[in-house]
């Protein structure tokens, strides 16, 4: 009789783990081919390098009765042990032989870095399959395979410091890759080549994430505009764009679990006919996930939506559906991933641009072809070559500046985008609860999230210029400030002063330059290689970032001839990824005597490193908190953060407030003032002069006034001319400005502030005062005018301007002069 070939088949794609573990269960040729080899020939047929049981039913087993039996045991066995060890299996074909079938089930461990799992797993199922298959024990031998082999870490507890970094750029011979570009992709790309044994480099003109990688959404999505687009327009390619997307989410939330988290996100319904609609696409987004969906999507009544989310707007609310997509500390996601690879052997160093590409003359062809590049070292202005079998271009937007470096009569393929965020205040939104509004007036998408207890609200699209300093623009805040009220109860007044910080991120769309149609934009991302060998990847996803690395070395390895094995960067653990538990952070407080607040912030911020931050936390002199000074009071970092961001290629103040700690992000006014004791630790650590203290605290300041917003918040009171007050409302105001005014000068210092406090015994320290009323000073002569008072009063009332500091000051102080009174008489003693 012929083989019985039998095939049950569920695909669902699971990560690669490390440890794979390969059951033989086989009578008949002892001298069959090892459980290492099986793993590679199975990869080479699409399975990814899954963890595999491969069990060899002999062919003297043949009956289709006890085929069936068989595989009907196996699958008792696949429930019994997901029960036991909270894994997923699947069945696979694998493949037949004259002597041999061979089905084989796949599992993916969640802490499959755990060096217990196979101490765990192996008495259970040689204890067990014997039991439920009948076959003898003698029958079965257990091999342990390391799917991915072991990765060596050379720096595994202390990183090169950048000067060593500079160093091995300059001394090195040729490396056998150079990346240009140290945003998400760029990182992954160095990630990805030196995990594969490749010698690897990576510049960055300016900081790790500084660009477009920290000013996204901060989701990890697969993306459910792409998916309703792909059916609605039968549209193939962001199909598989939105599963390719949803598969690294998976990912990249195993292995980064500090960084990242799963977000329920609300999707309002307010028409009866959308609630089917919206609840069949987002099931469909779901089952396109398929076992790596991060929790299944439901279905909320109008009184349950409201009850989780209180500040949604009730009228003619319907219902609502709430699905799971993942959130990220985006800044500190892509210095985890460069810092991964400084770690496994890359030398990185940012604040290092590439002046020109150097070329050689191919000695086949003759034609020139890229060996390089010569850099500038920006902070000290040294140059120098670096040389590499191939380059990669991962710029992002600036992609086409260097394709033109390479041909200058090369066609521009980037077509930029601007997207704007704002931040407001968390108490717009719950704690852990996002909402979606689907189709704003403009047929846009605006995400509203909470993230590290602020709430973010964007993304705008708008076509822009590339700029290495985008400016978001005050049409674009106002924008996402309506569409936000338009989803929110009229109790909660949505004002422009609640702004506390924006940004604007350029994505990089692209056009295909193999395309015949060059004017069509991409809608995934491409690799392009031109004529002299430069490997360009553009386009793309944050969070598809690993795949396309991989897509990209696996191009330059091809091109370029480079031996290398295949990628090794799924279920590779993150810096601080490896050692993090949800509760890493009461060791924390435990051990160090830190706040609750600040030791949760560090261990999700550094994950298992977070004691080396610990370590480095100077003592209170307080009872509590033992030690960790804040660097303002309302955020939980702290001092030592500085410290340590010095070690992670910090080089300058404005790389601590925007992507070490994300203080730039969430308050650009908290921001500026923790910037004075940024410097000062900073200076200390890189031995400053003066002069550079100032320089540095001068450009972290422009870059939170232009950057970041300050400068649309302060021009709300600025831009307002008209005093549109009533007349008692002036003369409310008037009489509150006098009262700091005793002399009716028409303006007020820092000198008449402090005498009135004097007498309410409130101290305020001198520059903190000169800070509060330099908010005001329009002119900037060192006093506030009636006319600057009255202007600042009629934008708070009109909602332009929130929690300004000298309009509460002096409500306040002025309530409490009026409470005093005058001094009777009598309990003075009577006069004489």
């Amino acid at each position: 009789m012929g083989v019985l070939i039998f095939s049950l088949v569920i695909y669902l794609n699971l990560p690669k783990p490390i440890l794979s573990i390969i059951l033989h269960l086989n009578c008949s040729n002892p001298n069959e081919t090892t459980g290492s080899e099986r793993i590679v020939h199975s990869q080479g047929h699409g399975f990814h390098g899954d963890c595999h049981y491969t069990i060899n039913l002999s062919k003297k087993k043949k009956t289709v009765k006890e085929l069936i039996k068989k595989i009907f045991f196996l699958t008792i066995f696949k429930f019994c042990y997901q029960h036991q060890h909270s894994a997923r299996l699947h069945w696979m074909y694998c493949g037949s032989q004259s002597d041999h079938l061979h089905v084989t089930f796949a599992t993916h461990v969640k802490r499959f870095t755990d060096t217990n799992f196979c101490s765990d797993v192996s008495p259970f199922i040689c204890s067990f399959i014997p039991c439920v298959i009948s076959m003898q024990p003698k029958w079965a031998r257990l091999a342990y395979v390391e799917a991915q082999g072991e990765l060596k870490v050379p720096f595994k507890d202390a990183l090169p410091t950048r000067e060593e970094q500079l160093s091995t750029l300059r001394n090195t011979e040729v490396f056998d890759v150079l990346v240009v570009g140290g945003g998400a992709t760029g990182s992954g790309c160095a990630l990805d080549a030196v995990t594969r044994n490749l010698k690897t480099a990576l510049v960055e003109r300016s900081d790790f994430s500084s660009g477009t990688s920290s000013r996204s959404t901060k989701l990890i999505h697969g993306g459910v505009r792409y998916l309703q687009k792909a059916i609605m327009k039968l549209d193939y390619e962001q199909y598989m764009m939105v599963k390719e997307a949803l598969h690294e989410r998976a990912n990249l939330l195993n292995i980064a679990p500090h960084l990242s988290a799963p977000l329920p996100i609300m999707l309002p319904v307010y028409k009866w006919w959308q609630l089917p609609y919206y609840w069949a696409g987002i099931k469909m987004y779901d089952l396109v996930a398929g076992s790596q969906c991060l929790k299944s999507s439901y279905v909320l009544s109008k009184s349950k939506a409201l009850e989780l989310f209180p500040m949604l707007k009730k009228d003619k609310l319907v219902g609502a559906i709430v699905y799971y997509d993942g959130q990220h500390n985006d800044a500190r996601m892509n210095l985890a991933i460069a810092l991964t690879a400084a770690r496994h052997g890359a030398a990185i160093a940012n604040y290092t641009e590439v002046v020109h590409l150097l070329k050689k003359p191919d000695p086949k062809t003759g034609q020139e072809k890229v060996c390089g590049a010569h850099c500038r070292d920006i902070i000290t202005g040294q140059e120098f070559d670096v040389r590499a079998r191939c380059v990669i271009n991962a710029t992002g937007p600036f992609t086409d500046s260097l394709r033109k470096m390479d041909n200058q009569k090369t066609a521009n393929i980037c077509q930029p985008s601007a997207g704007v965020h704002i931040v407001i205040p968390g108490y717009y939104s719950p704690d852990n609860m996002g909402l979606l509004d689907p189709a704003t007036s403009d047929g846009r998408v605006i995400f509203f999230l909470p993230w590290e207890k602020m709430t973010v609200a964007g993304t705008t699209d708008t076509p822009t210029e590339v700029t290495a300093h985008p400016i978001p623009v005050e049409d674009d805040i106002n924008f996402i400030l309506s569409e936000v009220r338009n989803y929110l109860s009229p109790d909660v007044e949505v004002r422009r002063g609640d702004v506390l910080a924006a940004w604007s991120g350029i994505r990089p769309l692209v056009t295909d330059p193999n395309s015949k149609d060059t004017q069509s934009i991409c809608r995934n991302h491409i690799v392009n290689i031109s004529d002299s060998g430069l490997i360009t990847i553009a386009g793309g996803k944050w969070t598809t970032y690993r795949s396309m690395a991989e897509e990209t070395l696996d191009a330059a390895i091809k091109a370029h001839n480079l031996s290398a094995g295949p990628s090794r960067t799924v279920g590779l653990m993150l810096d601080g990824g490896k050692d993090w538990t949800p509760t890493l952070y009461i060791r924390l407080v435990q051990d160090y005597g830190l706040e609750n607040e600040v030791a949760q912030h560090l261990a999700a911020t550094y994950g298992g490193r977070a004691f080396e931050v610990a370590k480095m936390a100077k003592v209170t002199g307080k009872r509590w908190p033992i030690v960790g000074k804040r660097l303002v009071s309302e955020f939980p970092y702290i001092e030592s953060e500085v410290q340590y961001a010095v070690k992670e290629y910090a080089c300058t103040a404005i790389d601590v407030i925007a992507r070490r700690t994300r203080l730039g992000f969430l308050n650009v006014q908290a921001a500026d003032e923790a910037l004075p004791r940024i410097v000062e630790i900073m200076g200390n650590e890189l031995q400053w002069t003066e002069q550079k203290k100032k320089e540095e605290l001068e450009a972290a300041k422009k870059y939170l006034h232009l950057e970041m917003g300050y400068k649309a918040r302060s021009e709300q009171l600025s831009k307002t001319t008209e005093i549109s007050l009533t007349a008692p409302e002036i003369a409310r105001y008037k009489k509150r400005f006098y009262k700091f005014d005793k002399e009716s000068k028409g303006f007020i210092t820092t000198v008449d502030v402090q005498q009135v406090l004097e007498k309410l015994s409130i101290q305020i320290d001198e520059n903190a005062l000169h800070e509060i009323l330099n908010e005001v000073d329009l002119n900037k002569n060192g006093q506030v005018e009636l006319d600057e008072f009255l202007q600042l009063m009629s934008a708070v009332q009109r909602g332009q301007i929130s929690d300004s500091r000298l309009a509460i000051l002096m409500k306040t102080v002025e309530e409490g002069l009026d409470l005093r009174g005058p001094v009777s008489v009598d309990r003075s003693g009577g006069g004489v």
